[in-house]
């Protein structure tokens, strides 16, 4: 399925402000939307027939720094029986960045969302079992941010210059 069709089933879906903007120039090519319309997007984007994104391949967050005031997290989709490729992008304000869980539509969800969770800070919604994955339960802050200050110790251990 070309760009242009899933766009237009989209809007068909849910209606023309329903797209925040297009970037077409991605690989894959990206649709962003409002973040309080991210569950009921994807679900149409799954279940769907013609459509049918059966894999969340990967969620990334973005940090787009104090100036700009917010962040972002990016959904790679895939449809296995299909081959077509899509990525989905939400803004979220940068104070408290929050948006729903998918693990109700992909289980691969699960550990995607609590990795952005460890590394950007953003809070996932009904997630079944939100906590660190990759940094120890105790660490301060959040490394991927471009605020991130390093821990000079940790547990009486050196850790940062």
């Amino acid at each position: 399925m070309k760009f242009e069709e899933i766009i237009s089933n989209l809007t068909s879906k849910f209606g023309e402000e329903f797209i925040v903007a297009l970037h077409e120039n991605a690989s894959p090519k990206c649709i962003e939307i409002n973040a309080n319309g991210l569950v009921e997007a994807m679900q149409y984007l799954h279940g769907t027939e013609k459509l049918y994104f059966d894999s969340l391949s990967c969620i990334t967050g973005l940090d787009n720094g104090v100036e700009a005031g917010t962040m972002e997290v990016i959904y790679n989709l895939y449809s296995i029986p299909y081959g077509h490729h899509l990525m989905i992008k939400v803004k979220l304000g940068r104070e408290q960045p929050t948006v729903d869980s998918l693990t109700s539509i992909w289980k691969t969800a699960d550990w995607q969302e609590r990795e952005v969770f460890d590394l950007y800070g953003v809070h996932f919604e009904n997630h079944p079992d939100l906590r660190r994955i990759l940094l120890p339960a105790d660490w301060e802050g959040f490394p991927l941010r471009k605020d991130y200050e390093h821990q000079t110790y940790y547990r009486g251990i050196k850790v940062a210059e």
